[in-house]
């Protein structure tokens, strides 16, 4: 969460609201992608800190080893985009389009920090990322340095 709240800190530099996202590898320790929010910087709705680091970790797990997969040269396949086994760590409750993103990116869980509740789609307005309709449902941890998250987010609104 610390390199996270990192990414976060540097998204008003740009006017962008300080959340900030990174996706772990399957190891939980090695950063496979990063991001913070960049709506304002890009221009782009979809820029979101999670929407970001989703991308990059994608880019970065095509062509890492494959354990146990038997194929030889230990690499993935070409066009290979799940995120089986890893975890995505975000400052702010993801919204509903990163929620779409996290379930349809087949990640095994989501931490975040501050609760989201005008917005929040990991437990606290709805419950995207669990819904037993969906064919895949992450692991959720909420309230990770929830203090810490919430107080840069409050800075932010407060001086803006």
């Amino acid at each position: 969460m610390r390199h996270a709240l990192r990414e976060a800190e540097l998204a008003p530099l740009t006017g962008d609201v300080p959340v900030g996202a990174v996706v772990l590898a399957p190891d939980g320790r090695t950063v496979i992608g990063h991001g913070r929010n960049e709506r304002e910087a890009t221009g782009d709705p979809t820029a979101h800190a999670e929407v970001l680091a989703i991308r990059e970790a994608a880019k970065t797990m095509r062509g890492a080893p494959r354990s146990g997969s038997g194929k030889g040269g230990g690499g993935r396949q070409e066009g290979e985009w799940r995120l089986t086994g890893c975890t995505l760590v975000v400052t702010l409750e993801p919204c509903t389009m990163c929620a779409g993103a996290i379930v349809l990116s087949r990640l095994d869980r989501v931490v975040y920090g501050a609760v989201d509740p005008k917005a929040g789609a990991a437990g606290s307005l709805w419950d995207v990322v669990r819904d037993r309709r969906l064919n895949h449902r992450p692991e959720v941890i909420p309230g990770v340095l929830a203090d810490e998250c919430a107080a840069l987010l409050t800075r932010f609104f407060r001086t803006g």
